[in-house]
This record gives structure tokens, C-alpha cells and sequence, in this order.
């Protein structure tokens, strides 16, 4: 029997999956700090004696990495080096009683919604004054604001309306708090993320209200850059564009996931659109927004998806000359209305459409990254890496688009600072430029 640790009660938090499990650890963080505990997050060297693990459910390769991440703080529990894990996040809410059966060692599981719970479990009180107020994990100049929570999308594939439950907005007073209390800690700029970004409002002012949250949080002094995350392509308030094109501090940017452009696969997905309907959207995007940029993320492999219908995709891929896009394989999730389908396309067929759509969003983004040598564009310096400073222009979010690296043997940049920056060179992923002295 193992002896148990020597070490203070700290509390180390591993956040796994998305950008909204970024957000849910700051805010427990938030909380546990408030009731004076000694909190850290993905801490090194096991400086920490109590774990909590939030963990992602969304597909295959997310639910392993969370399965042996899990599994790995087991083992150092088993060796006397954690005292305590907590599990939490949508792997926790979906498969809770398996995992309780599979992996006894875990002192307890909670699902999405029972922060409370969780926090008692850590001997801390779930403070209700405390809204809008967190930890933040991500680089002190971005942070993520989730201005909603679940959806009421049928989607076939998808499994996050059983773990994140029904569509629920945040009220415009309490996001505008917390982008205050934001831009007070040195943010500046605010990436809008929700499962679906489109439907905010419905449910409070029964409207689609985006275009007046936006309208409040321009006025946050100190904020100024706000980026938007996962819109859906059916009921999207045109208004927002109108804004966008009018209102600086709008990035000129749109993360919309479309997941395919074949009418019948579509139609199988439940998605609600079709090819032509996608298509005149983007085409009204660009009209609306000159020189916005479209970021999107397709599903190749799914049931019943022909080499006829991946062609389509592929053609309208090179058609419509994504600024960023990302391309996943179907992943067969219990429970949901796509389960019920035969899985029939191979994996490895699954991965051969993957990387052919990835190849051609190469070539195009290539093609983009030269247009761009020679000019300046303003950019927020992220990081220093190595020999460089990391930085990014509005058209790119941290983490998945491009980023323009400048020589730190040469140039000295504050991180968190806007500056001007000329691309002399260009990858089909990377920028590099030289700082504008003026």
C-alpha cells in the first residue's frame, strides 16, 4: 500500500480539448483561488499533490488522449507522487458510470455543469460573485470569452449537445463584466467563442443578438481586437458583417465550420443548407467584407460519403480558396443520429481524403502567404520562441492559422504589443516580416 505524499495541498489543473475547456479550467481556477487555495495549471515535475483532469469527449483521438492521460496520473497516485484526481469535462458527462467502473482509482468524476460539486470535492466554496472572473491560461495580451453554452443544432455526427446540453446565452451585462475585468488584466483581444455563435441571443431576447453584444463590447477600453469562433451557416444575422466592416476593433475574420458541400451528404448530416445555399453565403461574406477571412473545418469519410460526393468537396474547395482551413475523418460517436449509419468508408480511404484536401489547402494557402510579401500589417506579439518573436495579424487566431516570425537576434519586440510589421518572406504556414519603425 502506498504512502501518502508529504506535500501542501496543491492543486494541479490539466485541461484537455477545446478552446471552452480552456475557459471552464480558468474559471475553477478562478474559484479555488478565491477560496485561498494554491492553485496552478498543467504544472511540471508533480510540484502538485491533487489533480484535476478536464477532459474532452468529442471524438476518438480526444477521448484516448483523455483515457490515458487519466490513466497516467493513476499510475503516479500508484506511486505515491498525487495523493488525489478529480476528473471533470465532456468525458466525464458522457461516460461517467464507464468510466467509474473502468478506472476505480479516480477519487471522484464530474460532469460539465456540476462545478459546484467539484469544487466542494476540493474543499472550496462555489463563490456566485465571483462571474466573469477567472485564471487565465492563454498569453496575458488573448483570451477566450464564451458567450454561450450547449447547442440546439441537430447535426447527425455530433455529440455535444449530450454532454454540454441545450443552447444557453450568456446575458450582454455579464460578458461585457467580463471582458472589463479582461481588459483591466492586460487583454486585448477577445476571442468570441460558443458552440454556436449565430444562435446567441434566441434564447434571452429572442432574437439573434450578436451584432448588439458586439456593439457593447467595442466600447471596453483597452480591448482591441475581438475575433469570432464557430458560427453556423444557417440563420447567420447578416448584421454582424455590417458591423465588422464598419467597426475597427472587429477582426475582419470568421471561424465557420461547414463539414462538406455534397447536397446528399448534407442532408445525411442534418446540417440544414446545401451546396448552392454555402456557397452564395461565403460569396455574400466576401461581398459584404472585402478581404475577410474565412477559416473552416470539413469531415471527409462519412456514411455513405462517395468518391463522387469527395470530389465535389474537393472542387469546391479549390473554388472557394479558403484563407484557413482544417480537415478532420469522421469519427463514429455513440448516441448520436449518425451512429445509427453504416461507418462504411475505410479508414484508411478516411485518411488518403484527409490529406488530399490538406494538400490542396497547402497550395492555396502558399498561394495567399506570397500576395502578402511586401506589405505591413498590424500584428499583437504573442511569444518569444527561440531565435524569434511569434506574432499574429488579425486575419489569424492563436494556436491554428499562420504567424509571422520576427528574428529576436535583430529586433527587440514587447509581447502583448501591437506593431507594425512588413513580410518579406512567406511558407505555406509562416510569415516572416521585419518591425516598421515609426
Amino acid at each position: 500500500m502506498r504512502t501518502k505524499s508529504l506535500k501542501k495541498n496543491k492543486i494541479n489543473v490539466v485541461t484537455l480539448g477545446c478552446s471552452k475547456n480552456v475557459y471552464d479550467s480558468e474559471v475553477l481556477m478562478g474559484q479555488l483561488k478565491a477560496s485561498g487555495k494554491d492553485v496552478t495549471h498543467e504544472a511540471a515535475n508533480n510540484e502538485a499533490n491533487i489533480v484535476v483532469i478536464n477532459t474532452c469527449g468529442f471524438i476518438n483521438n480526444a477521448k484516448e488522449e483523455s483515457v490515458n492521460t487519466i490513466l497516467d496520473y493513476v499510475d503516479r497516485k500508484e506511486q505515491g507522487l498525487v495523493d488525489k484526481i478529480f476528473v471533470t469535462g465532456c468525458l466525464s458527462e458522457r461516460y461517467k458510470p464507464d468510466l467509474e467502473a473502468e478506472i476505480p482509482d479516480v477519487d471522484q468524476y464530474f460532469g460539465t455543469t456540476e462545478l459546484p460539486l467539484l469544487l466542494k470535492a476540493l474543499g472550496a466554496d462555489y463563490k456566485h460573485e465571483l462571474l466573469g472572473e477567472r485564471l487565465t491560461t492563454t498569453p496575458k495580451n488573448y483570451a477566450y470569452l464564451k458567450i454561450s453554452e450547449g447547442c440546439d443544432r441537430p447535426c447527425s455526427f455530433c455529440a455535444i449537445p449530450l454532454m454540454r446540453g441545450k443552447h444557453a446565452s450568456q446575458p450582454i451585462e455579464k460578458l461585457v463584466k467580463e471582458a472589463e475585468n479582461l481588459a483591466k488584466d492586460g487583454v486585448k483581444e477577445l476571442i468570441l467563442i460558443a458552440q454556436d455563435l449565430t444562435y446567441y441571443g434566441l434564447d434571452l431576447y429572442k432574437k439573434r443578438n450578436l451584432a448588439e453584444l458586439l456593439e457593447n463590447l467595442v466600447k471596453v477600453e483597452g480591448i482591441e481586437w475581438i475575433r469570432l469562433h464557430y458560427a453556423f451557416p444557417t440563420g447567420f444575422p447578416m448584421d454582424v458583417l455590417e458591423l465588422m466592416k464598419r467597426e475597427p476593433k472587429i477582426c475582419n475574420y470568421i471561424d465557420i465550420p461547414l463539414q462538406h458541400i455534397a447536397d446528399n451528404v448534407l442532408k445525411s448530416m442534418r446540417r440544414g443548407t446545401t451546396y448552392a445555399k454555402t456557397t452564395q453565403l461565403l460569396k455574400d461574406f466576401r461581398a459584404a467584407v472585402p478581404g475577410i477571412t474565412i477559416r473552416t473545418t470539413l469531415i471527409v469519410g462519412y456514411p455513405g460519403e462517395t468518391q463522387e460526393d469527395f470530389e465535389i468537396l474537393k472542387n469546391w474547395v479549390k473554388e472557394m480558396r479558403f484563407e484557413r482551413l482544417g480537415c478532420f475523418t469522421y469519427s463514429h460517436e455513440e448516441n448520436t443520429h449518425a451512429y445509427l449509419l453504416e461507418d462504411d468508408v475505410p479508414a484508411d480511404v478516411k485518411q488518403d481524403r484527409a490529406n488530399e484536401i490538406m494538400d490542396i489547402q497547402a497550395q492555396i494557402s502558399w498561394d495567399l502567404n506570397q500576395e502578402k510579401i511586401g506589405k505591413t500589417f498590424r500584428c499583437i506579439i504573442d511569444r518569444k520562441e527561440g531565435n524569434n518573436f511569434i506574432a499574429r495579424t488579425e486575419f489569424d487566431s492563436p494556436d491554428v492559422d499562420n504567424e509571422v516570425l520576427i528574428d529576436a537576434s535583430k529586433h527587440y519586440l514587447k509581447t502583448g504589443e501591437f506593431v507594425d510589421i512588413e513580410i518579406y518572406d512567406a511558407t505555406e504556414f509562416d510569415l516572416y516580416g521585419t518591425p516598421i519603425s515609426k
